[in-house]
């Protein structure tokens, strides 16, 4: 059974759209899952899609449980930074929830740690929730270096946040290896990373403190292998990736995590 601190922890779930889905079927994937969220599911829900469609999505969502996120976001507010998003422009459309530090935009964009700190404090003066993602490579990983790796990572994302606004920050562990390469990461496996994140938090802050955090899985998600990590107390939901295109497996995993929410 849950204790009292984890119990607080209310399971969430987000969809990364990524780079994917034309605006028409942006819409008809929406327009079905705001459907499916008619259900009492006790469980929160977000979804991320390009910036392109956000207006779109933010209209069609009015009212509805669902909150909608970007998948990135600029630390300045204004200037000459072409093909970037600040968060002013973010916050004027309505958007409550941004994702920073994904290993796309660490592995492929090269964000370094300090880029990713300055997010994480732009996003939080302007009352956003963040959703910092870690996790490591196979090589790192290979090298038994996993929790070393990610604890630097978690170190540097949070460098001179305060106790007030670190607990408004959803972590979510990114197994990088583990990600389209056909290789698994265990329930355990999973576990013992976010135990690690949770154990970094105490040490910073405090055990009331970290209690209070959620900290995500997200690595090639499904509903046929999700229910082994969203089953743990450890694990506050999932960031998920290419199954929330589609709007039937998305409800699915969602009511894996509502199905954990009442019988952990």
């Amino acid at each position: 059974m849950y204790n009292n601190d984890i119990m607080k922890r209310k399971k969430i779930i987000i969809g990364n759209w990524k780079m994917n889905l034309s605006l028409p079927l942006a819409q008809d994937l929406i327009l079905k899952l705001k459907s499916e969220s008619e259900k009492k599911w006790d469980v929160d829900i977000a979804v991320c899609p390009p910036y392109i469609y956000l207006a779109q999505v933010l209209n069609i969502l009015k009212g509805s449980k669902i909150t909608v996120g970007a998948q990135n976001m600029y630390y300045k507010e204004e200037g000459a930074f072409t093909g970037e998003i600040s968060p002013l422009m973010l916050k004027d459309i309505g958007i409550q929830m941004v994702i920073i530090g994904h290993s796309e935009r660490r592995q492929i964009f090269k964000e370094t740690d300090s880029e990713i700190n300055l997010k994480v404090k732009a996003a939080l003066q302007h009352d956003f929730t963040p959703v910092l993602c870690i996790g490591e490579d196979l090589g790192t990983r290979e090298k038994g270096k996993a929790e070393e790796y990610v604890t630097q990572q978690v170190t540097n994302g949070i460098k001179d946040i305060s106790k007030n606004d670190i607990e408004k920050i959803i972590f979510a562990y990114e197994p990088i290896w583990a990600i389209g390469t056909g290789k698994i990461c265990s329930g355990e496996d999973a576990v013992k990373v976010n135990k690690a994140i949770r154990n970094i938090l105490k040490e910073k802050y405090s055990t009331e403190i970290s209690n209070k955090i959620r900290i995500l899985y997200g690595g090639s998600i499904k509903s046929a292998n999700f229910g082994e990590h969203i089953s743990n107390e450890d694990i506050d939901g999932g960031l998920v990736g290419g199954a929330s295109l589609k709007a039937e497996e998305f409800a699915k995993i969602i009511d894996l995590a509502d199905k954990a929410m009442v019988t952990i």
